[in-house]
């Protein structure tokens, strides 16, 4: 019988022992963020052991990081009724109640499991720090707070350095969390994370060269660390970005590296999901149409796919498929719809509306693209900032109405980085749109809006001379003279201002002819010493200017 107890205690012991280096094998996965691995192991650990609450917490937190909130509640729950670390399920369920807003539950819950801690614990305040931080809306400060009593529990925890490290760096704290990453890895080499982390402080501060010289330091400590690779391509993405010259190059080195991510992370569906937020971030919608279609092979019902199906499709041209896919997805209420996805299904409503050589617009579906890009930007106000190339490609194939109805929304948002340049165009469309040929009469209201944008693109830049041209000429459609005759000689002035050699511009020259002998034409009948004055100037631009000639003539 005691031979029997003593077997059995051997066999509990090497259970318990195998169970904790499974367990730490699981968080070497989450942290090397194979997440697919991480759950095939801790699940064999669950149906091994159900009271393993550990298990249970660390398996719901990996469905939280691939925001499968469902089925993160369905492993806390469980893990809450098991008997080894249980107490920090409810760590999990507070991230969830954060997720909803609800901070007065969430704390309640962090309460439970902190209570009855020990003078040197610290896991529960590290794993609290991180619901904070991880939450849809991270509470920074809050996590800085817990962390704080753990470092007073344990200075020298590696672990609590780190995530000291991350609350300070989204505090934006970048000397603190340099400290702390630095201390982390000191204190245990085996943190690797921080010391990626050195190089991301760096990425974030633009010093690219120094971020990719710490990025291959840390290759060198483990060159199969998974996540290293998606960090230098994200800061080759951004080099690029900040170094057009370079971009192209910079550009296909960003993808290679997040391919490499890739191998050495894993190919689940959450895997790809991130892969395809990456290329759609460096506009290789090639690769994300193919990426799109592999995810469908997984699963064919997990909506986000629709989304990324509806983006690539229209970027590659095929609009039927785009709106298809997007359609699909903003109606079925149980997405989170995002501003981008009614402008994707606005900007293939658009592309389709438009016939393959320019010549016919459908108006309706037209129209009703426009409106999804309404709709758009009353959910998401910089979504201005995405218009600009769309509009240019209509005004491009002189479908200057069309360009207009893109550019009026472009303008709403005063903030937007192509303001001035959004005011000129529709300026301009408007403007091209009532000298058509077949334009019988000029339409007031949109020739009203033309003079306006003008005028904002004026204010905003004073020295920019066409600006006044093109004022000038909308207001002669307008029939006011007055104001034609204003901003034509706003115009002179600004060309004479910039020196004699803008005005021998040749473009700017006849623009200059115009503007006086347009003026002169309404000085006419009001003033003729003026109108005089304006027709000697043209003819000392230009001696053999006929209409200058007449009209003097006439004068006389």
């Amino acid at each position: 019988m005691n031979k029997f107890k003593f077997f059995s205690v051997a066999l509990l012991a090497s259970v318990t022992v195998s169970q904790a280096q499974d367990l730490n094998q699981a968080k070497k996965a989450i942290d090397a963020e194979q997440f697919d691995s991480a759950k095939s192991i801790l699940k064999s650990i669950i149906n091994s052991k159900p009271s393993n609450g550990k298990a249970a917490f660390l398996l719901g937190n990996v469905y939280l990081t691939q925001n499968v909130s469902d089925s993160a509640k369905i492993y806390f729950q469980k893990g809450l009724s098991g008997t080894e670390s249980a107490k920090l399920n409810y760590i999990g369920l507070g991230q969830l109640d954060l997720d909803n807003g609800n901070v007065v539950a969430a704390q309640a819950n962090f309460a439970l499991a902190s209570k009855d801690m020990k003078k040197k614990d610290v896991e529960e305040y590290i794993y609290i720090a991180k619901a904070y931080m991880a939450a849809n809306k991270p509470d920074y400060k809050s996590a800085l707070s817990v962390l704080s009593r753990a470092k007073i529990n344990n200075p020298q925890d590696g672990q609590v350095l780190l995530e000291l490290g991350n609350a300070f760096y989204g505090d934006k704290n970048q000397n603190e969390a340099y400290v702390a990453y630095r201390d982390a890895f000191q204190v245990d080499p085996t943190l690797i994370r921080a010391k990626m982390q050195l190089g991301v402080l760096l990425k974030g501060a633009k010093a690219y060269t120094e971020a990719v010289k710490a990025y291959d330091n840390v290759i060198a400590t483990n060159a199969n660390y998974g996540p290293v690779y998606r960090e230098l391509a994200e800061t080759y993405y951004l080099w690029g970005r900040n170094e057009p010259s370079k971009s192209k190059d910079y550009l296909q080195k960003a993808l290679d590296f997040y391919e490499k991510y890739m191998s050495l992370t894993d190919y689940s569906l959450a895997s790809r999901m991130r892969h395809a937020d990456f290329l759609i971030l460096a506009g290789d919608y090639k690769a994300l149409e193919i990426e799109a279609n592999k995810m469908k092979e997984l699963d064919k019902v997990n909506p986000r796919i629709l989304r990324y199906l509806g983006f690539a499709a229209y970027e590659n041209g095929n609009a039927d498929v785009a709106i298809q896919s997007l359609e699909s997805f903003i109606g079925n209420p149980g997405n989170k719809v995002l501003a981008v996805d009614y402008q994707y299904l606005g900007f293939a409503k658009i592309q389709k509306a438009i016939s393959a050589d320019g010549k016919t617009v459908d108006p309706t579906l037209f129209n009703n693209g426009i409106l999804d890009v309404k709709k758009a930007v009353e959910m998401e106000i910089t979504i201005t900032n995405n218009l600009a190339d769309i509009g240019k490609k209509l005004y491009e194939q002189r479908l200057f109405k069309e360009a207009g109805a893109i550019y009026e929304i472009a303008v709403m948002n005063k903030e937007s980085r192509n303001y001035l340049l959004d005011n000129f165009y529709l300026g301009n469309s408007l403007y091209y749109d009532n000298t058509r040929k077949d334009v019988v009469k000029p339409d007031p209201i949109a020739l009203q809006k033309a003079d306006l944008a003008f005028g904002n693109v004026i204010e905003a830049s004073p020295a920019t001379q066409d600006a006044y041209i093109f004022r000038a000429r909308t207001n002669r459609l307008l029939e006011k003279d007055d104001m034609m005759v204003k901003y034509y000689e706003d115009y002179i002035k600004v060309v004479t201002d910039k020196g004699p050699e803008e005005i021998e511009k040749k473009a700017v020259k006849a623009k200059v002819i115009e503007s006086y002998n347009n003026s002169a034409a309404s000085y006419a009948n009001t003033n003729k010493a003026k109108a005089i004055e304006y027709f000697n100037k043209t003819l000392a631009l230009d001696p053999t200017n006929e209409y200058a000639t007449k009209s003097l003539q006439t004068l006389k």
